[in-house]
């Protein structure tokens, strides 16, 4: 008797629709009182606080509709066999076209071209009503509907450009892998996610931000300062012009060995009046570098990377998985897909450990710029990130614990203020 992969996979989507939905609740309520944390009181003003409240409050609605469409069409495409008829139907362009559908990378392009110009229609209301609704209604949102499609055909031209020869190496490798195949895949994986790294930002985020140097001036100097007390191989220090898209405020490095940048959101130094501020963020950033958070990051992915290649070795073969889902062929890419649906309760484990250690890697950071002499400075400019992102102030801790790779803001201020209070 066959196992029924298709049925236990949509019934386990349902069950993690329904639990995460009781969090969703959870955090609902939370978002609805009317006071601070008491933590917070006279610490974040009550204005922003009201504002705070209705941004989450208006995320929170939208977010149960799109999750409540999401689980109906995600649910329905593989309980009534979408996904073998659209595979079948992507082949029969082909000849139509004058080309060979037996040719399987053909047809899986074709097949890829068919999903993203869907997927992109489906989440499209979304995203516009996310966008200039919901993001605009509470003043974040700061680029004209031409910019917003603008971006979302560079993002299709990229996608266009970029993803043939990487599913066609993906195709190749499997067809002639053999009993190395997991090892020959996480190596391709391997090599394309340090290629990404280095292009991405060098010639592909450029093509939706400008990135300029940071002027001369007290903000540059204490930074570079910071930087070279640490030995931190700073090469070049830009300013991303984040206002022309939204209010947003961020900041982040990146780079391999000695050629490091750090990037900061023009919003970031609009909305952080004093220098000392944003360094304390920056040194936050450093932290995480000097910890080596994001190597152990990396090292943990290619890991589990591997172990992904190597389950789906067990299974590529499986005629009974592909049959499971209404496919009589076994194409390479949709094993790889069906695959990564029936491990989907493993992938959550994995990502609620993940949360753990990112939340814990965050505390660290945290001490460290503490410890650099950054600690009310760092406090502050947490405050005034939470005040002018206005992001939530009062959480759920189930909801918290099971989606927040960051810790809560009162969290993190109690860890802050915590030495202080132990020396006093």
């Amino acid at each position: 008797m066959e196992f029924p992969y298709m049925e236990a996979v949509v019934c386990f989507m349902i069950l993690m629709y329904l639990f995460e939905t009781y969090l969703d609740l959870r955090q609902h309520a939370a978002l609805k009182l009317p006071t601070l944390p008491k933590t917070l009181e006279g610490v974040i003003s009550q204005e922003k606080f009201e504002k705070s409240r209705a941004y989450s409050l208006d995320k929170s609605y939208f977010h149960f509709v799109h999750e409540f469409f999401s689980i109906l069409t995600d649910s329905s495409i593989l309980f009534f066999g979408i996904l073998p008829w659209f595979w079948k139907k992507s082949g029969n362009i082909l000849p139509l076209v004058g080309l060979g559908a037996e040719n399987e990378i053909l047809h899986t392009l074709a097949f890829l071209a068919g999903v993203m110009i869907w997927s992109q229609i489906m989440d499209l209301p979304f995203s516009l009503y996310s966008t200039f609704v919901i993001e605009a209604r509470h003043g974040f949102n700061k680029q004209t509907i031409w910019l917003f499609f603008r971006d979302l055909i560079k993002g299709m031209c990229l996608g266009i450009v970029l993803g043939p020869p990487i599913i066609s190496a993906i195709i190749v490798i499997v067809q002639k892998g053999g009993p190395y195949l997991a090892i020959y895949l996480w190596a391709f994986m391997l090599v394309l996610s340090l290629v990404m790294m280095t292009i991405y930002p060098v010639l592909i985020a450029p093509l939706f931000n400008k990135f300029t140097p940071l002027p001369e001036g007290d903000l540059r100097l204490k930074i570079e300062k910071l930087a070279s007390s640490l030995s931190f191989p700073l090469k070049k220090l830009f300013v991303v012009d984040g206002s022309t898209r939204s209010s947003h405020s961020n900041a982040y490095m990146y780079g391999f060995f000695k050629n490091k940048r750090i990037v900061l959101y023009d919003t970031l130094i609009q909305q952080c009046k004093n220098d000392e501020e944003i360094v304390a963020v920056i040194a936050h950033e450093l932290g995480h570098w000097k910890l080596n958070h994001t190597m152990y990051s990396f090292i943990a992915t290619q890991i589990l990377t591997f172990l992904q290649f190597g389950g789906y070795t067990l299974v590529m073969n499986s005629t009974d998985l592909f049959r499971s889902f209404g496919f009589d062929t076994q194409p390479v890419l949709i094993g790889l897909i069906l695959f990564q649906h029936i491990i989907m309760p493993i992938q959550h484990l994995v990502s609620f450990g993940f949360n753990l250690v990112s939340r814990s890697f965050e505390f660290q950071a945290d001490a460290f710029a503490r410890k650099l002499g950054y600690g009310a400075a760092l406090r502050a400019g947490l405050v005034k990130l939470q005040e002018e992102n206005l992001s939530a102030m009062n959480t759920d801790p189930w909801y918290s614990a099971y989606h927040y790779s960051h810790p809560p803001l009162v969290e993190r201020l109690a860890a802050i203020d915590e030495p202080e209070k132990k020396e006093d």
